[in-house]
C-alpha cells in the first residue's frame, strides 16, 4: 500500500497518525513534497552544475498552502544539516498581493521561457493541485513501469470528479488495483479506520486537506466556501494537463537528465537521500 499526503497532511501527521492510527506509520509515502524536492535539487545538482554555493542560494516557493512554510522549517527535511532546502515560502495570496502594489501589469509583460534546467513540467504535474492528480500521476508512470508498455490513454477517468471521498479500480497488467481518494480529514479518517478495520485494503490512498485538493488551500485566493469556485479551478488544471505536449512525469526531459546525470536510477542512494524524509513524534502545535 502507497499512501500520498499533501503538505497539510504532513503537517497534521505527528499529531493524526501518531494518536489515531499509531499501528498505520509504516503506511505514509516517504517522498518529499515537490516543493522540497525541487530546493533540494537546486541546492545540490543545479548548484554543482552553475558551480554555485548552495549556502549562497536562496530557494523561494509559491504556493497555495500555508502548511509549506512549516514544512520548509522542518530540520529533518532538509538534505543537508548546514542549510534549508527551502529558505522561503509564499502563498499564492500573498504573491497576488505584492504583485498589485509592484505595478505589474500582466498583459505587458512579454512571455519567456523558464529557466533551464529544471524549466520544464507536465500534465502529471498539473493535476498534482487536484483531488486525485496525486494518483492519477503515479499511475501514469506505474502503469508503464509494470507493464513496459506505452499508456496511451493518459487519464484515469475514474479518479477524476468532485466527490471528497472516493473509491476506484485501476486494471493494470491484469490486476485490478483499488485506490481511494479523500480530501478532508473527516474523509482521511474514515477511509483510514475502513483500512485500520480490514473492512477495505487499498493499493494506493490519496488524501488531501483541503476541499477539492490544494487549489483550495489556505493560501490561495478567497474562495468563500463557494465550491463552483474549487470546481473551475481544477477544470482549469484538467485544460492544462491536456494543452501539455507531455503528459507522464518520468517523460520530463528535465527529470530524465537529473537521473542520467546526478541522481542514477529512482531509489538510487543519492536519490533516498535528496527526495525523501521521515517523520517524527512531536508534541501537538
Amino acid at each position: 500500500l502507497y499512501l500520498f499526503f499533501t503538505p497539510f497532511v504532513k503537517y497534521l501527521i505527528n499529531h493524526f497518525y501518531y494518536t489515531a492510527f499509531p499501528d498505520l506509520l509504516e503506511m505514509p509515502s516517504s517522498a518529499k513534497s515537490p516543493q522540497q524536492m525541487f530546493g533540494a535539487i537546486a541546492k545540490s545538482y543545479y548548484a554543482q552544475k552553475n558551480n554555485i554555493d548552495p549556502k549562497k542560494m536562496t530557494v523561494v516557493s509559491i504556493m497555495p498552502c500555508l502548511a509549506k512554510k512549516y514544512e520548509a522549517a522542518r530540520e529533518e527535511i532538509n538534505a543537508s544539516p548546514e542549510y534549508r532546502d527551502v529558505d522561503y515560502v509564499l502563498t499564492t495570496r500573498e504573491l497576488a498581493k505584492m504583485i498589485k502594489e509592484a505595478g505589474i501589469n500582466f498583459k505587458a509583460v512579454p512571455e519567456r521561457e523558464y529557466d533551464s534546467p529544471l524549466g520544464e513540467s507536465t500534465g502529471a504535474a498539473a493535476i498534482f493541485g487536484r483531488t486525485g492528480g496525486v494518483a492519477e500521476a503515479a499511475l501514469r508512470t506505474a502503469y508503464e513501469w509494470i507493464t513496459g508498455n506505452e499508456l496511451k490513454e493518459v487519464e484515469f477517468e475514474q479518479l477524476h470528479g468532485y466527490e471528497s471521498l472516493r473509491v476506484a479500480e485501476v486494471e493494470i497488467n491484469g490486476k485490478k488495483l483499488r485506490v481511494g481518494v479523500a480530501y478532508g480529514l473527516g474523509n482521511a479518517r474514515k477511509l483510514l479506520e475502513d483500512v485500520q478495520s480490514g473492512k477495505i485494503e487499498f493499493h494506493l490512498i490519496e488524501i488531501m486537506a483541503c476541499p477539492g485538493g490544494c487549489v483550495g488551500g489556505g493560501g490561495q485566493p478567497y474562495h468563500h466556501g463557494d465550491f463552483n469556485v474549487i470546481k473551475k479551478r481544477i477544470e482549469a488544471l484538467n485544460v492544462v494537463d491536456k494543452s501539455k505536449i507531455i503528459r507522464k512525469s518520468h517523460e520530463n526531459p528535465s527529470i530524465v537528465r537529473l537521473y542520467n546525470e546526478y541522481l542514477g536510477k529512482p531509489g538510487s542512494e543519492k536519490s533516498h537521500q535528496l527526495l525523501h524524509t521521515h517523520y517524527m513524534e512531536r508534541e501537538w502545535l
